[in-house]
This record gives C-alpha cells, sequence and structure tokens, in this order.
C-alpha cells in the first residue's frame, strides 16, 4: 500500500468512527453543550464537516483562502444526517482530490497558511485535517460523558 492509499485509508477509518460517535448523539441532546462558551453537539459536527471542506479549498489553492464561501452558513442546525448529507458531495471532491497526488506530490507540494503560523508539506497538511476530526470527535466523546449519554465503542 502506498502512501496516498493509507492517507485515504485513514480518512475514511477517522470518519466512519465518527460517523459512529456523531449519530449516536440522541436528537434532544443535539445542542447540548458542556458550557455557554463551547460548541454544542451539532455545531462541532458542522465545525469538523466545515473546516474539511475549507482544508480542501486551501489544499487546491496551496494556502489559505482570501475568502471562504460555506456551503453551510446560513443553514439552520436540524440532524446529523441533514449535515452529513450537505457534505457527501464535498467530501467526495475532497477524496478524489487526495487520489489525484502523486507520492511525490505529498513533500514537494507546500500549502502556505503563514498567516496561521505554518507552511506545510502536503503529506503532512492532510493528516492534520484528518487529526483535526479526530480530536473533536473525542471531545464530543467528552460531551456525551458530561452529559451522561451512553456512548458507543469506536474501537471495533
Amino acid at each position: 500500500m502506498n502512501s496516498i492509499n493509507l492517507i485515504l485509508l485513514n480518512f475514511t477509518e477517522v470518519r466512519r468512527r465518527s460517523i459512529k460517535v456523531w449519530t449516536s448523539i440522541p436528537a434532544e441532546k443535539l445542542l447540548w453543550k458542556p458550557d455557554k462558551e463551547a460548541m454544542s453537539c451539532i455545531e462541532m459536527v458542522r465545525h469538523v464537516l466545515e473546516s474539511e471542506h475549507y482544508y480542501h479549498l486551501a489544499i487546491k489553492n496551496r494556502g489559505s483562502l482570501a475568502v471562504f464561501d460555506s456551503p453551510f452558513e446560513g443553514r439552520p442546525f436540524t440532524t446529523i444526517e441533514a449535515e452529513l448529507e450537505i457534505a457527501e458531495p464535498l467530501r467526495n471532491s475532497f477524496l478524489d482530490t487526495i487520489k489525484s497526488f502523486t507520492e511525490e506530490d505529498l513533500t514537494t507540494i507546500k500549502i502556505d497558511r503563514s498567516e496561521s503560523g505554518y507552511i506545510r508539506e502536503l503529506g503532512d497538511m492532510l493528516l492534520r485535517v484528518a487529526y483535526h476530526e479526530s480530536v473533536h470527535t473525542g471531545q464530543l466523546l467528552d460531551y456525551l460523558r458530561t452529559a451522561d449519554i451512553p456512548r458507543v465503542r469506536v474501537w471495533d
């Protein structure tokens, strides 16, 4: 298995496990948050999905975007399934973009996010995108524990 296939496998596994957690959140708890400063459960899911789309565009742009028009902007929060439905074509496009890269691209393409304090090789950036989702999925597991909601097993 080459590096591109491993990166794709990582994205697939991270999302599969995230969806297990996201869809386990009871509908009446989607707006729950541990404190007034925090994102709600559904806000965090949208944040992950929206961020992945931003990162996809930034990777294609080879750096940060001057303007980002989010397909989620202005949409009311309803269900996890609705959020995933909006994200599905965006996700497929992102995975297709990853498939278009070569092994060499992973080290030669640089993603300039200087305003955020870094310039990263493409391979590093792709792993960071998946890690971002993993961190927030872990956060949601903690939300569920704090709210005394049963947690699904993600380690299958």
